[in-house]
């Protein structure tokens, strides 16, 4: 009753939230796009997207659908590969960034050991500015992270804002320099939010710098400070400074896929994984357990 092939396209959309970025990558035509999702939407007799020259947002039904849609190509393909007879193999070095440790990606790392029990998985969670200089200096093959600014490189997962957050009762004072929670250098978001404040000729103070995103949300939930964060990513106990607070706009964030130098014996691993998130992308805007 679904094609496979819609159900990808859907996904690609319902992911970027765009049909021009989906199109980019499924290597498509837009108008191909936009076919396969009004055949999806006839073969279920739902409206799965509203969209308008500015935005496309899922319905209600759309959001429904992601599930089932992602459930039906994991079969799709669990049955494709036991009837080929095809294993992947190998050992896998993947990056995360800190932005996915209380996202659902373990669930999505778990199904691909299920799926492909013969590939040696090694994990490395990072800064995303780490996990691209990790990944160009050959340590890892496959990256999950923020896209680098002026970087054209890597497939788009999804794109988000990037917002300010911080505890429901800061208050800022507009007299005072701005209290930054930040990752160190080469963290992106760190950059973002200087280069925004000064941009705008904010003053601005350091109050506290971790690796780690549970040090960056233990300083946060504590009030000492405001920190840039994806807005489909805030952390429980965390909230986005409305705009009153009078901090400087941050712009969007893309989270992409980047493929390290091929390796004969990791590239159909990561091929695999890569087309596993790309499955389950909506996952990794869900807080696990």
């Amino acid at each position: 009753m679904y094609d496979p092939t819609h159900l990808r396209t859907f996904l690609a959309v319902a992911q970027t939230l765009s049909f021009t970025q989906a199109a980019r990558r499924l290597g498509l035509r837009q108008s191909t796009v936009s076919q396969h999702v009004r055949r999806l939407e006839d073969a279920t007799g739902r409206q799965l997207f509203t969209r308008d020259t500015h935005a496309v947002e899922l319905t209600e039904d759309g959001e429904a659908m992601l599930g089932f849609a992602r459930r039906i190509l994991r079969v799709h393909e669990q049955a494709t590969a036991f009837f080929t007879g095809t294993r992947v193999r190998g050992r896998l070095r993947f990056g995360a960034s800190e932005d996915f440790v209380l996202t659902r990606l373990p669930e999505i790392l778990e199904g691909f050991r299920h799926d492909h029990p013969e590939v040696d998985l090694e994990l490395t969670v990072e800064l995303s500015g780490t996990l691209h200089e990790q990944l160009a200096a050959g340590k890892l093959d496959l990256v999950l992270a923020k896209r680098r600014p002026q970087d054209p490189r890597g497939e788009l997962v999804w794109r988000d804002d990037l917002v300010w957050i911080g505890a429901e009762r800061l208050r800022l004072d507009a007299d005072r320099p701005v209290p930054l929670i930040v990752y160190p250098p080469p963290g992106i978001t760190r950059a973002r939010a200087l280069e925004a404040l000064e941009r705008e000729g904010r003053a601005w103070r350091i109050v506290c710098t971790s690796g780690s995103l549970n040090g960056l949300i233990a300083a946060a939930r504590a009030g000492l400070g405001v920190m840039a964060h994806s807005r489909h990513l805030i952390p429980p106990g965390l909230f986005r400074l409305p705009d009153r607070a009078g901090l400087p706009d941050l712009g969007k964030v893309d989270f992409v896929l980047v493929h390290g130098r091929r390796r004969d014996t990791a590239e159909e691993a990561a091929d695999a994984l890569a087309a596993a998130v790309l499955a389950g992308g909506e996952r990794l805007r869900q807080r696990g357990d």
